[in-house]
């Protein structure tokens, strides 16, 4: 009976937490700062996400055309995300990880290694003050209506 009552508590779980994950589906549209002379860009996300999984696109107008986002999840108001960028001769890993409120997702993003690269705030250069790697600004998507 304990173990029928266990099962039936853990089934409830995890019904309710897709149900409090929030929403994401649809269109987002972020701005960001250009650095070292580049100008700014907008970066367009599209998410579809079932249970924790996301999918969807990723258009940066300093790097245009669609990329698919890969290793999405959304966990509560948690979503984080991948993708694959080649800056120079390297291919690099770029990971997003965001919190999402409403109709605005705040994302930070860097790439894996935690090495700086070029474009509109993924750290921007090979340290910062101190020695250290500078700190990821923050990029504000905002759902469009």
């Amino acid at each position: 009976m304990k173990r029928r009552i266990l099962l039936c508590v853990i089934a409830l779980l995890s019904l309710t937490s897709a149900a409090w994950a929030a929403d994401v589906d649809g269109k987002w549209l972020a701005k960001v700062a250009g650095t070292m002379g580049q100008e700014d860009s907008e970066i367009t996300l599209t998410f579809k996400a079932k249970g924790s999984k996301v999918t969807g696109t990723l258009n940066n107008t300093a790097m245009p055309g669609d990329v698919e986002i890969q290793e999405g999840k959304l966990e509560g108001n948690n979503i984080s995300f991948s993708l694959s960028r080649n800056f120079g001769q390297s291919d690099m890993k770029v990971v997003w990880k965001g919190t999402v409120a409403g109709d605005e997702i705040k994302f930070t993003r860097g790439i894996e290694g935690g090495m700086g690269g070029p474009g509109g705030g993924m750290g921007g250069g090979m340290g910062g003050p101190g020695g250290g790697a500078p700190a990821a600004p923050e990029i504000i998507a905002k759902r469009v209506k």
